[in-house]
């Protein structure tokens, strides 16, 4: 029997792409006024489909912790799990709207758009991995609270 099941795993993934769609869309606004600056996107779901595809890659057995990632994290010790790394292969340059007459591409109110919606459906696995979190904890007190 498995202590967690697909959804926690996915939940978490699911964070980690929207940890990395939520650092395109800052550096999209960043560089909002850069002379010449294409905005980047990242597609959520070829992400996603990418963070299941590295989670499912193979699992090892961590004999000791330093030598491997323990969790999803990556065995080079920067704490980046599978899911981010798979995202982070995927960000491409968009399409942007028309340049404007410095060559900047950025769609301001666009890409604020897209971070706000970022930002709540980032809000929304959190709170289903809580509930996922609370649920396992009142079944391991016995119902105890």
């Amino acid at each position: 029997m498995k202590l967690f099941d697909t959804s926690l795993t996915r939940l978490q993934e699911s964070l980690d792409v929207r940890l990395v769609e939520h650092n395109v869309l800052a550096g999209n606004i960043a560089n909002s006024d850069t002379p010449g600056y294409k905005p980047k996107e990242l597609d959520f779901s070829q992400a996603m489909a990418a963070a299941q595809q590295a989670a499912n890659a193979g699992t090892l057995a961590a004999t000791d912790q330093r030598h491997m990632g323990v969790n999803g994290a990556s065995a080079d010790g920067t704490g980046i799990s599978r899911a981010t790394s798979a995202a982070t292969t995927l960000v491409r340059d968009g399409g942007g709207t028309s340049p404007s007459i410095d060559g900047n591409q950025v769609d301001l109110d666009r890409t604020m758009a897209g971070l706000a919606e970022n930002s709540l459906q980032y809000g929304a696995s959190a709170r289903a991995a809580g509930k996922k979190l609370a649920i396992l904890r009142y079944v391991v007190s016995d119902g105890g609270g």
